[in-house]
């Protein structure tokens, strides 16, 4: 008897060294991440916030926030997460680019200085793959603008303007509109949005190791454009994660456009409708992102049908099918998808709302939480991990 109960013990002692530990904390800190919102300050939103986000739960929890800037509607952080560059989206010599300092130990963001953009209502920004420079579209005033970046994150005055406008013009022509600048998968070129002329612009990446600012990054590609359907209004473009294919929300139009894409050429394979509203002369669509798997495409609209369309991804053709119509608050503009896929959040700029969705990994259709995060004037939506890269 006596053996046996010393053998009931030892074997009680061998399964509790196997007791699994709680990782309820660990598991919490690794599905978290900072939600950085940008918002426009007419009302009473003061400037760029900052969020704790559980990608899991989709709860989330204020953190911090930076007055002081004057409508920093778009936002972008580099790859390693310590800097973050905002437009001030302005009107006429009003524009400029932020660059601010992020400190992850308590979510700080700190202004380091602006530079003007020299054209109107800059309304997107961009870094390029290795962080040397940052680029902004500018709305109103039809052009790009190029900073680059001194070593403590600082931006050197804009030395490179690129105007799409003919001065010369004999006949009337379309004013040009600059609404996305984004780089293609493998870092060799530039594309530029044109929302009035209805093309997309491409650039060739002139990398040099002069540290001054004398340098034209920006060089004329070939081709120098890739038009799309007149009357679309390209706004936003982003690529499928296998490279080969690129997506396209027109604005005006309410249609994506599907590329194929290769070494620097786009060629147009699809459109498709995302806002379906009858008699909607401009459709008002805003923003396009696909799943971390490139499995669904969603594309958000404005003005009639405040919502996101849902589309399935073809992954042997690029091509998209319209599976479904999530209903949202009034004017949703950007909106982003958690990098394990599960939620996706939209800004609802007229509703003052930030709203979560749940994505079904099988459907590809959203289901509202009910979770979101009150703020006057969201317009864009940008994660940053906890901790230093």
């Amino acid at each position: 008897m006596l053996k046996k109960l010393m053998l009931m013990s030892i074997c009680a002692l061998t399964l509790s060294s196997f007791t699994p530990k709680d990782n309820s904390s660990k598991d919490k800190k690794n599905s978290e991440l900072f939600l950085l919102i940008g918002t426009y300050t007419s009302g009473t939103s003061k400037g760029i916030y900052v969020y704790r986000f559980n990608t899991e739960t989709g709860d989330a929890s204020y953190v911090n926030e930076i007055d002081g800037l004057s409508n920093p509607s778009y936002l972008n952080l580099t790859k390693d997460e310590k800097f973050v560059y905002s437009v001030g989206e302005n009107e006429d010599e009003g524009g400029v680019a932020y660059a601010l300092s992020f400190d992850k130990k308590n979510g700080k963001l700190t202004r380091l200085n602006s530079q003007k953009t020299f054209g109107g209502s800059p309304c997107y920004i961009n870094i390029d793959p290795k962080g040397k420079y940052v680029i902004t579209a500018n709305y109103t005033g039809g052009n790009v603008s190029v900073f680059k970046i001194k070593k403590d994150g600082t931006l050197f005055p804009s030395n490179q303007i690129i105007s799409f406008d003919k001065k010369d013009a004999t006949e009337p022509q379309p004013k040009s509109h600059l609404h996305c600048v984004a780089f293609t998968p493998e870092g060799k070129y530039l594309l530029a949005d044109d929302l009035g002329k209805d093309k997309v612009h491409k650039f060739n990446l002139n990398y040099t190791e002069a540290e001054d600012n004398s340098v034209q990054f920006l060089q004329p590609g070939k081709p120098e454009s890739f038009d799309v359907e007149k009357g679309s209004g390209p706004r936003h473009i982003t690529f499928h994660p296998n490279g080969k294919y690129a997506y396209l929300i027109n604005e005006l139009s309410g249609k994506v456009t599907v590329f194929s894409y290769n070494n620097g050429i786009l060629k147009d394979i699809q459109y498709i409708a995302s806002d379906t509203t009858p008699g909607a002369d401009k459709k008002g669509s805003a923003d396009i992102h696909l799943t971390p798997d490139g499995k669904f495409l969603y594309a958000s609209n404005r003005l009639k049908a405040d919502g996101i369309a849902i589309f399935k991804v073809n992954q042997k053709t690029g091509k998209l099918t319209k599976i479904g119509y999530q209903y949202t608050g009034i004017h949703p503009r950007n909106f982003i998808i958690t990098p394990n896929g599960k939620l996706l959040l939209v800004a609802c700029k007229n509703s003052n709302v930030i709203q979560v969705f749940k994505i079904n990994s099988k459907t590809g259709l959203l289901e509202d939480t009910g979770k979101k995060i009150e703020l006057d004037k969201p317009v864009c939506l940008k994660f940053a991990s906890l901790y230093n890269k």
